[in-house]
This record gives C-alpha cells, structure tokens and sequence, in this order.
C-alpha cells in the first residue's frame, strides 16, 4: 500500500473541473478542509455537490485541476483514498429486505474487515442500534435508516467522512442527534464535508463554502461568509403584502424582497441607496429598522448572482 503524504489538510484540491457533454458541472473549484472540521457545502439542487463528492472520493475522476485527499492524488491515488473515506450518499442504499445487522455484515465483508461481528457489535453499539439489530432495514423510520448508514460508513473506520444530504426528510430531533453525533466524531479527529439545505445546520460547521451552477461562490466561517457578502438588510413589520413586494423588488437598490414570517428582509449592496428606497416606497408610516443579514438572506442574494452570471 502507498503510504500518504505527511500531515496537512484532508482536502487540499485546486482548480477541480468535471463535464458532462457540453455541460461543465463543476467549475474551477479550489477548497481545503482541515483535519477534525466539519465543513458545510452548500448549494442549489443540480449545482454540482454531489459531482465535487464523488470526485473527492474516487468515485469520478476529474477533467482537470490537482489535488488531495487524506494525502493522496484525486487524480491518480483513487483507490487509495476510497478505501479511507466513508461516502453517504443522498438516498438510502442498503437493503431494506435484511436486518440492520445483516446489512452491517454485508458492508463488513465488502470492505473485507477481518473481525467483522466485532466491528459490526461496535458499530451498532455506537450508533444506538442494538436493540433494533434485527428489525428490518425497510421498517425503519427516516431517522434510524440514517443511523444504519451512518453506522455502515463508519464500520471501517475512514478519516474522513463524506455526508450528501444525510438528513433530508430526517424529522429535526432526529437531525439533532445525528449533529451531536457528528461533532463527537469530529472532536475525536475525524474530519466531515457535509451538504445541506438547512441553514440551522450550515450554522452548526465550523467553515462552509456556496456552490451555484459549478461555481464556488463563497467560502469561509458563517461570520467570514456573512460579512464578505457586503449586504446591507432592513426588517419591514408587517410587510408581506405582494403589491409591496412589487414595488420593492422593481426598485433597482433592493436586490431582494424576502417575506419572513410577518416581517420583510429588504436587502441590497448599496446601504445609502437602500435606505433612500425604503423612504421613497414606504413612507413615514411605516416602520422599518436595520437588522445583521442572516446566512439565508446571503445564500438567496448569492444564488440570484449566480442566475445573473449564467444568463
């Protein structure tokens, strides 16, 4: 076996680029992630995570660019670093006609592990699925078919965890308990790219990066992404009405209009021109206030940026 490079980041990779046809899905995509963090990507359906996962673990081998992963070539080192990784894939892939242990054995004895009822028992163990060892995979609920995969990732101890969309669809005690599951992992120095939609758990990783049509469009910790984004937002009580709606997002100083709950997140980049807008459209009638921009309302304005650059 080829020993790895010496100590660095787990991802290190520069200028990742993957086509289909005459479609580029990822684009020029350069990222490091360091050992022991959680690292949120993030994105639109169709903007290339899974794509950027599958080359990451040697499931796909990139056009171009160069990198590594756990210290080995993406480009050339694949089957090195699949045996390392530990990939979840968005849908739930295991047999649902076998037990959560026989489906456990079966991966054991795919990765050709040695002592597989003990890894196994550790494995069921862990994830808090002894008592359900012999139900069948098909009967579980959302939330204990993500321990079962979980539990199939980690039976051959990776260092490093690739997780697509692992709780999508999870009810949101379920997905906290796979959180408080994934930063005891984490705090013993295993290392996790994790795509989501739910901005709570994007909060919840410790740096993330925004990918759009292939693109990376920011990366950084929460507060990093926030404050590069430079946008200036205003809450509007009780504005969700849809002719206010209008006449706000046809003003070209707000670039978005976005109703929350009973208040409005009014944004824009200009903060000068943004309150002048607010004056004009509202009225002294109405109250409105300044408010810090939330992580959703950068990953809507990042998003609609992306839609303008791809015309």
């Amino acid at each position: 076996m080829t020993a790895a490079a010496a100590p660095g980041p787990t991802i290190d990779v520069h200028g990742i680029t993957k086509s289909f046809g005459d479609r580029r899905v990822v684009d020029e995509i350069s990222m490091q992630v360091l050992p022991g963090e959680i690292y949120g990507f993030l994105g639109p359906n169709g903007s290339g995570k899974t794509t950027f996962l599958r080359m990451l673990c040697g499931l796909l081998r990139p056009d171009s660019g160069s990198g590594t992963c756990l210290g080995f070539d993406v480009r050339t080192q694949a089957a090195e670093i699949k045996r390392r990784v530990g990939y979840m894939t968005q849908r739930f892939s295991y047999y649902e006609d076998l037990s959560i242990r026989e489906n456990l054995e079966f991966v054991a004895r795919m990765y050709g592990l040695r002592r597989r009822r003990e890894a196994v028992d550790a494995a069921l163990e862990r994830l808090g699925l002894t008592g359900r060892q012999r139900q069948l995979a098909g009967e579980l609920s959302g939330g204990w078919k993500q321990r079962l995969a979980l539990a199939a990732c980690m039976l051959h101890e990776p260092s490093l965890l690739l997780l697509d969309e692992p709780t999508a669809g999870v009810d949101p005690s379920a997905r906290r308990d796979f959180w408080e599951e994934i930063h005891q992992l984490a705090a013993s120095g295993l290392t996790v790219l994790i795509t989501t939609h739910y901005m709570d758990e994007a909060e919840r990783c410790h740096r993330l990066a925004y990918i759009a049509y292939g693109r990376l469009m920011a990366q950084g910790t929460v507060g990093e992404v926030i404050e590069d984004a430079g946008l200036v937002t205003y809450a509007v009580p009780g504005g969700s009405e849809p002719a206010l709606l209008e006449r706000l997002r046809s003003s070209p100083a707000v670039s978005q209009a976005v109703a929350f709950g009973k208040t409005l997140h009014v944004s824009g980049r200009d903060g000068a021109a943004l309150e002048a807008a607010l004056e004009e459209l509202l009225g002294p009638e109405r109250p409105w206030r300044a408010q810090r921009s939330s992580l959703e309302d950068v990953f809507i304005s990042l998003m609609k940026r992306a839609e303008d650059n791809f015309g």
